[in-house]
């Protein structure tokens, strides 16, 4: 099966996320009422009150607004550690349900890659071998759920898996603090910056400041710290351009 790439695309969102959080937090502090503090809201720029909740730290008022994702092109591997968050809700492809007799497409890590293209070879021919297993199992097994199901423990950790992922804005802002650190694993931290620049486009106020928390102060990993803090930030400066071209 042919090399796969990561793909990312936002298929829901909240609308008018911004305003949605300023409405959450003034709402606590006001005695008006709700359809005059929208209209109030709506009709004012409410970036500067938005950017001091991020200073104050007041988050739980970002739980309100959510985006959800449709993510191809990932491995196994990067599932099982997004998984870890579980303040996110997970829609996944079924290796039991779906059958990969034809073939499954995989995630070639860069490092392999960039050993050249025997080394590319070698580890296609591996992924080829894992497949002929596969369908031996099948056989055995037989067709259908409940052969999959036994016939797939053979399926490597690089196999692509699909999945819908929906998260609020305050778990997508701490799961870019994790996975666009530098010491992150290379495809989950891929993943991260796609979602980021994403995020960014809708909510420019909110992940103004979201990554890797080196961007907003000392690197929360002592003395496990990359060390690179200064190119993560300028690395950040870039990227910020790039989506402006």
């Amino acid at each position: 099966m042919p090399e796969i790439k990561l793909k990312v695309e936002l298929i829901r969102n909240t609308l008018q996320p911004e305003e949605l959080v300023a409405m959450g937090a003034k709402l606590c502090y006001t005695n008006m009422d709700l359809n005059s503090l929208q209209d109030k809201i709506s009709t004012s720029d409410q970036s500067a009150f938005i950017q001091k909740l991020n200073a104050l730290g007041h988050n739980s008022v970002q739980e309100h607004a959510s985006f959800t994702f449709a993510i191809s092109g990932i491995s196994r591997v990067c599932l099982a550690q997004l998984t870890r968050h579980r303040i996110a809700s997970f829609s996944v492809q079924s290796q039991r349900y779906v059958s990969f007799g034809d073939g499954f497409n995989f995630i070639i890590p860069p490092k392999i890659a960039a050993l050249g293209d025997d080394a590319k070879q070698e580890y296609i021919d591996q992924m080829n071998t894992m497949h002929k297993w596969y369908k031996q199992w099948q056989d055995k097994l037989g067709k259908g759920e409940q052969g999959n199901e036994d016939a797939r423990f053979v399926l490597p950790g690089a196999c692509e898996t699909r999945l819908i992922l929906t998260m609020n804005v305050r778990e997508l802002k701490h799961f870019l603090s994790l996975r666009m650190c530098n010491r992150a694993q290379w495809e989950i931290r891929a993943l991260a910056t796609e979602m980021f620049k994403i995020a960014l486009n809708i909510a420019p106020v909110l992940f103004e400041n979201a990554g890797a928390a080196c961007l907003r102060g000392v690197c929360p990993e002592g003395g496990m710290s990359c060390g690179l803090a200064n190119e993560i930030r300028e690395e950040r400066k870039q990227l910020l351009l790039n989506l402006k071209k």
